[in-house]
């Protein structure tokens, strides 16, 4: 790559990412969020074009952050010198799309062609078939995973379309800022994609014999094996940085501090009456066997995690309505605030009340909503005004597994956590939004949590596997969330 010249100036960090990585055959770039990881991507593309070696990319990535790659990443990073021809997959089945994806795929005119899929297209044969078809057409190609957790689960019908199509890739790689979300045995299935034994295992349970401790245990009428911790995660590690590069945003960029608040919010005697009530049902079908699925957990969690927000949706639908002090809270930390903020929600009702709360004390046009009901085509107007200092926008009120992946909020100087979900990938991807390149300013992060609660069991089980990650990439987190 000598003699290389960005179209983007690079940090150090990401001309030292680069230069290690542009000619391996696979290669995960474990970069921390807002450190730029999609920029080395794109100019090792064209590195490996300029060298001759590349024709061809197909980029699978998240359905939030896909779009980014087509019209913003693609083209301001991608050397203009560097002709191109960019596709961006379609759910929609239209005569005119298909035609254009056929002759894209066949096209043998002299540029870089760039197909850009949303990683859930690989749940249908269409999508299959069209990934499938676009590297058969174009051999001389690289097969590029963005936020590679959505291939960990071995057992989707996705990963396992994804991971067919190792074997029509020259060039393989894997980005993401949290490679670990739950366990070290997350990382099995992304690493696999790269290379079959890049590990040292083809075999699943064999690499989970190696590095974690296995129980038998019984729930209900149910026997199954679980996982009681891990061993060995420096040979893991080890192993990791013969073919990553890990880079955090605390090492390579100036950026202001993160503080971490917890604003303790007591249960009314309502909400505590009816969380004794639906804990002690919970035990009660546990004990009797009822509960023997993770999705019938799951929805006991939920509903103990709603009360605590001041709600509760039974197997009906009809939202009761539960006397609290959450909303009160929330609205006294707004109060408190200078400058603009995001708030996180869990729970589509509390995103909305949210949102009616905060507009009748602050204005109609202090607040937005950014959740799955938000119109496609409303979203990046959305972002815009919250980051334009002069609109009245002040509040972005959206659910981290919508609003929590590929856009840039650095407007904010406070982000709320109303409610948190067990997925530590989407805690870190939502807390980034704000903290990132273009942050100028300290952001403070603040829980609300209501003490002996579902609340701070999901805190506890988030900064476990904040440590337990940290194990295996070698990092500090000791300050997470402490």
């Amino acid at each position: 790559m000598q003699g290389y010249r960005y179209e983007t100036t690079p940090y150090d960090h990401q001309r030292v990412a680069l230069e290690d990585s542009w000619a391996a055959e696979y290669y995960a770039l474990f970069m921390e969020m807002g450190t730029g990881k999609t920029k080395v991507a794109i100019d090792t593309m064209a590195v490996l074009w300029e060298a001759g070696r590349l024709k061809a990319a197909l980029v699978i990535a998240p359905k939030g952050v896909y779009d980014n790659w087509v019209k913003g990443e693609i083209p301001i990073h991608l050397p203009k010198r560097i002709p191109r021809k960019v596709c961006r997959w379609t759910a929609a089945k239209t005569k005119r799309f298909e035609e254009e994806l056929t002759d894209f795929i066949v096209d043998k005119e002299p540029a870089l062609k760039i197909f850009v899929m949303n990683v859930e297209a690989f749940s249908s044969a269409r999508g299959t078939e069209a990934a499938t078809a676009f590297l058969y057409q174009n051999p001389d190609n690289m097969v590029l995973v963005d936020e590679s957790t959505t291939i960990k689960n071995r057992k989707a019908a996705r990963t396992k379309n994804i991971m067919a199509l190792q074997k029509r890739s020259k060039y393989r790689r894997i980005l993401t800022g949290s490679p670990i979300t739950k366990s070290p045995m997350d990382l099995f299935s992304q690493c696999k994609f790269l290379e079959e034994k890049s590990l040292g295992f083809n075999s699943y349970y064999a690499f989970q014999a190696r590095y974690a401790n296995i129980q038998q245990r019984t729930m209900g009428h149910r026997s199954f094996q679980h996982i009681t911790g891990y061993r060995r995660l420096d040979e893991l590690s080890e192993k990791l940085d013969r073919f990553s590069n890990r880079v955090l945003k605390v090492e390579c960029l100036d950026l202001p501090a993160k503080v971490y608040i917890r604003r303790d919010v007591e249960l009314t005697p309502e909400q505590e009456k009816l969380y004794r009530q639906m804990k002690k049902l919970a035990l009660a079908k546990l004990d009797s066997g009822e509960l023997a699925t993770t999705t019938s957990v799951l929805t006991q969690i939920m509903r103990l995690q709603q009360i605590c927000c001041g709600h509760l949706m039974p197997d009906d639908g009809e939202i009761q309505l539960v006397k609290n002090n959450r909303l009160k809270e929330l609205l006294d930390v707004a109060e408190e605030l200078q400058g603009k903020a995001i708030i996180w929600a869990t729970y589509t009702h509390d995103i909305q009340q949210i949102a009616e709360t905060l507009r009748d004390r602050f204005g109609p046009d202090s607040v937005a909503t950014y959740y799955g009901a938000t119109p496609q085509d409303e979203r990046q107007e959305i972002v815009n005004d919250f980051q334009d200092p002069a609109h009245p926008l002040r509040f972005f009120v959206g659910q981290p597994k919508t609003g929590g992946y590929g856009i840039t909020l650095t407007a904010a100087t406070t982000v709320i956590y109303y409610s948190n979900s067990y997925d530590l990938e989407i805690r870190l991807q939502s807390e980034d939004r704000a903290h990132r390149i273009g942050q100028t300013n300290k952001v403070t992060y603040i829980d609300l949590v209501s003490p002996g609660t579902i609340d701070e069991k999901i805190l506890r089980a988030l900064r476990d596997k904040v440590d337990i990650a940290g194990q295996v990439l070698n990092e500090d987190t000791r300050g997470w969330l402490r």
